[in-house]
């Protein structure tokens, strides 16, 4: 098919299906099946999307015809009862049987007919229409719209026969089995095609054919004993019929089975519901049905703060904290006790950068795999694999990104405020002040300088003289204002360390978010997905 025609094909579905129930199950389950890509096994995934498109195919073919598929073993009578049905001798029985392993169909209501049968797959010489028919004894108009499929013998020794048995009854919309009395017990059709098919039981028939060779008072037992064996199977809810095609007993009423499943319209959605809801349980089995998770918002937060004190975090910010400090005081404070302010922290560089360190690979590692685990819990393997896998596998990545990030940063250790250089120049005025009053004071005190009349002696404060006055105001000025100064520079430390931490637990937190809490969550994302494609496509 080419790529317009596929283009053509799945606006077609999405026409046929849009807003019901069957497109939000076939939706749902595309969905899960392209969220469990790379988790679950692929040979699995491909085998359901292939059911998701067969019933997806079947929705856009004629709405007005029913597929029905009779099917059994050699010798059940399977012919017989296509023929019984039909009216005509279109499929060969007994010794007669053909060995083709093509089935032979038979359509009431030939319009719109054409493409079914091209999807089945029929060849055109085992097609045969029944109003084309000269024999109207079995004319029944209440059958419009069946396509009734005689099946090749699914025991036959013939491989292809199996291969077409297979392949027909997953497409049909309403499968009749046919059974033997003397081998409706046989392991071969209930492991093979009674026990996978228990998501399927609004769409089969079980027919207990040659009824009359069975003594009427054993009748009801034999079908209560087959009832049994289907209830064993999964399949308690599946009609039971029995006929004898050769005689007649019970047809009338598998033809009124057949018509009221025509009547009713809904074999064909009921297929396709049915061969969807197997499929994701199929994929519900594999990928399993735990709660749906995301990563804990706090358990974040723990795996940041972690992953900060190993890369160093606390320590630089203390440092950040402590060189401040001590630069700002020094700045502030009586300028000779500046010369006993200390070196710069060892913990930064000459530029006021952090110095590097390796970030603690273990701790990182040791609480990563813990989130991890915390959000793989309950998890089946498949799934759990795939988040740890997301989660723990850029760890080396992890911890070059932060070194280097770290490396980079800002800390604003070195920029001192405005009001910084405004105390010190007062504090060195404050300085000359007591330095020039001192030395005037020493010279009256001293007569150092001789004052004649004219000049008279130093003005009086208080009865202090001035330069005495002036001295000891700047020295308690100058004190005064290096213990305002020590304060503001621990107020300014702090909040320069808390700008430092915010930097510096950006690259953290970017980090951790790239490497490890945006993979994993993703991770986690597609298995909500997963659940939630799974929940559409069984409701």
């Amino acid at each position: 098919m080419t790529t317009a025609q596929d283009a053509e094909a799945d606006e077609l579905r999405d026409l046929a299906t849009r807003g019901t129930p069957i497109g939000q199950r076939i939706s749902g389950l595309e969905s899960a099946i392209a969220a469990a890509r790379g988790k679950l096994d692929e040979t699995l995934l491909d085998e359901v999307e292939a059911t998701a498109s067969r019933a997806a195919g079947r929705l856009r073919l004629s709405a007005t015809h029913t597929v029905v598929a009779i099917a059994g073993a050699t010798g059940s009578g399977k012919s017989s009862t296509f023929n019984a049905l039909t009216g005509l001798e279109l499929s060969s029985t007994g010794v007669r049987r053909p060995t083709t392993s093509w089935a032979t169909a038979c359509v009431w209501g030939s319009e719109g007919a054409e493409e079914v049968l091209q999807w089945l797959g029929i060849p055109p010489r085992h097609q045969t229409m029944r109003e084309s028919m000269l024999d109207t004894r079995h004319d029944d108009r209440a059958l419009d719209g069946v396509v009734l499929m005689d099946l090749p013998d699914h025991d036959s020794t013939e491989l292809a026969h199996h291969l077409e048995v297979d392949r027909l009854v997953e497409l049909a919309d309403l499968l009749v089995w046919v059974l033997d009395p003397q081998k409706y017990a046989d392991a071969a059709i209930h492991d093979r095609y009674f026990v996978p098919f228990t998501a399927h039981q609004d769409v089969m028939l079980v027919v207990l054919n040659h009824i009359d060779t069975i003594a009427e008072d054993r009748r009801q037992a034999m079908v209560d004993d087959v009832r049994r064996l289907l209830a064993a199977d999964g399949l308690p809810d599946v009609k039971v019929l029995a006929v004898s095609a050769k005689t007649g007993i019970g047809m009338d009423e598998l033809r009124a089975e057949l018509v009221r499943r025509v009547e009713a319209k809904k074999a064909t959605t009921a297929r396709a519901e049915a061969d969807l809801r197997a499929a994701a349980e199929r994929l519900e089995q594999a990928g399993g049905a735990g709660r749906t998770r995301e990563l804990p918002a706090q358990r974040v937060r723990e795996l940041e703060d972690a992953v900060a004190g190993a890369a160093g975090v606390p320590t630089t910010v203390a440092a950040v904290e402590r060189d401040v400090r001590r630069r700002a005081s020094r700045a502030t404070t009586w300028p000779p006790l500046a010369l006993f302010g200390g070196r710069r922290d060892p913990e930064l560089t000459l530029d006021g950068r952090p110095k590097v360190s390796w970030v603690q690979r273990s701790t990182v590692d040791t609480e990563t795999r813990a989130l991890v685990d915390e959000a793989t819990e309950g998890l089946t393997p498949a799934w759990a694999d795939g988040v740890r896998r997301a989660g723990t596998e850029r760890l080396d990545q992890l911890s070059d990104r932060i070194d280097a990030g770290l490396g980079k940063v800002d800390l604003g250790s070195e920029r001192l405020p405005a009001w910084v250089g405004l105390l010190r120049g007062v504090q060195w005025s404050l300085l000359l002040a007591a330095v020039v009053a001192g030395l005037w004071w020493a010279n009256v005190e001293l007569d150092l300088v001789q004052l004649d009349g004219e000049l008279g002696s130093p003005t009086e404060v208080a009865g202090f003289p001035l330069p005495a006055v002036v001295l000891a105001g700047a020295l308690v000025l100058g004190l005064v204002l290096a213990v305002v100064g020590r304060l503001l520079a621990g107020s300014l430390a702090r909040s320069r360390a808390e700008q430092a931490d915010d930097r510096l637990r950006e690259v953290v937190t970017a980090a951790v978010a790239a490497e490890v809490v945006t993979p994993t969550s993703e991770a986690l994302a597609s298995y909500t997905t997963f659940r939630n494609g799974i929940a559409s496509a069984v409701r």
